[in-house]
């Protein structure tokens, strides 16, 4: 089949005009509540709803990334086009090879995980503004089939010889976000973020032993973030790669001190309303101050979190695997559904079976089942 610059803009107003007849806004805002919001990003956001305007579908990004990658592949091709031009023009040389590359920059504008990592060209929006990253949530009602009132570890000062007196029912809540500190370092590729999430478990109702916080998780990382564009069978999209540096620990002291620090590689794929995220990962040895050296074998080498938007439900699954077999073959499984039940948060019901759910349980095995609200979700 052979391409022209003319059937690039023909074909996608086509494609464009059907994909948006599908889409309408629900609930306007008004004008003048776009006009008192400070972010630029939210105000935009809240004008293109109360105007009505829609974005990009990202299927017809992708088939515009195809279309000009063809184009820029093809000589002949690119020779006609440039015979076109009148003689003595640079329009083509400048004006059209630069279309083509922002084409191919902006593959994927609009999808799932483009919203979340601003992997499009178009789609960058400047360093140091606040973004969702994991999501935060409050549940209320938190239960464990198997208290760890004693947690254990193979170095001898991190074992707790006394049990604790731990209740079943407990609060968990997560806090996360993260921020964008360079912006294409690569052309128009390769974003470095930072990113925190922090999550407790409180043992609120636990009068006995003055409600305190069981656990706190702190995380934070940086992460390289590198665009991608490729199919994959089945409707599935390559749209990000990534490694960075993860650091988690509980910040507690000898016994229950737990801590270890990773390289992630982050490797990102959607197809229209999935997206799955999957994380390898090499954990970088503490020496002999290990508090869990054996951690690796019970929480994990790797995970894979699949999402899927239906409506104004979204559904995640995380699976983590020792990737060993035998009595060192563990893992963990965690599902996760957030539900509409108020315009600013949604219900939350979480369920984890498995190893480490925390890391002072990263060698406790237990099922867990929450409930409560969601204030962002993964998108």
């Amino acid at each position: 089949m052979t391409l022209s610059r003319a059937c690039l803009p023909l074909a996608l107003a086509g494609a464009s005009a059907a994909a948006f007849a599908q889409t309408a806004p629900s609930a306007p805002a008004s004008l003048e509540a776009c006009l008192a919001i400070e972010n630029d990003a939210q105000r935009l956001a809240c004008f293109d709803l109360a105007t009505g305007r829609q974005a990009r579908p990202p299927e017809i990004a992708d088939i515009e990334a195809a279309e000009a990658r063809a184009l820029r592949a093809n000589p002949a091709v690119r020779a006609d086009a440039m015979a076109e031009v009148p003689r003595g023009s640079s329009l083509y040389s400048h004006d059209g090879q630069g279309r083509l590359s922002d084409a191919i920059a902006n593959a994927g504008q609009g999808s799932l995980l483009d919203t979340r990592w601003e992997l499009a060209k178009d789609s960058k929006l400047g360093i140091f503004n606040l973004r969702a990253y994991k999501p935060v949530y409050l549940l209320p009602a938190f239960w464990s089939s198997n208290v760890n009132q004693a947690p254990t570890s193979p170095n001898p000062d991190n074992t707790v010889l006394t049990p604790q007196g731990l209740d079943s029912l407990e609060a968990k809540f997560q806090l996360s976000f993260k921020t964008k500190a360079v912006e294409n370092l690569f052309g128009t590729n390769g974003d470095i973020w930072m990113g925190y999430t922090q999550s407790s478990r409180w043992q609120v109702y636990n009068t006995d032993e003055s409600r305190p916080f069981r656990e706190t998780n702190y995380e934070p990382e940086v992460l390289m973030v590198f665009r991608n564009a490729y199919g994959l069978p089945g409707g599935w999209h390559g749209r990000m790669a990534a490694i960075g540096i993860n650091h988690q620990s509980n910040g507690r002291g000898d016994p229950l001190s737990r801590s270890w620090n990773r390289v992630m590689f982050n490797f990102g794929f959607d197809r229209e309303d999935w997206a799955l995220m999957v994380r390898p990962w090499v954990r970088l040895s503490d020496g002999n101050d290990d508090d869990n050296p054996d951690i690796e074998d019970y929480m994990g080498r790797g995970d894979a979190t699949l999402t899927h938007v239906r409506g104004d439900h979204e559904f995640s699954l995380m699976a983590r695997h020792t990737l060993r077999g035998g009595d060192r073959s563990r893992g963990a499984l965690q599902f996760d559904w957030g539900f509409p039940i108020h315009r600013n948060f949604r219900g939350h019901v979480q369920v984890f079976n498995g190893y480490g759910e925390s890391l002072i349980d990263y060698n406790h095995k237990a099922t867990y089942v929450g409930l409560g609200i969601s204030l962002l979700e993964w998108f």
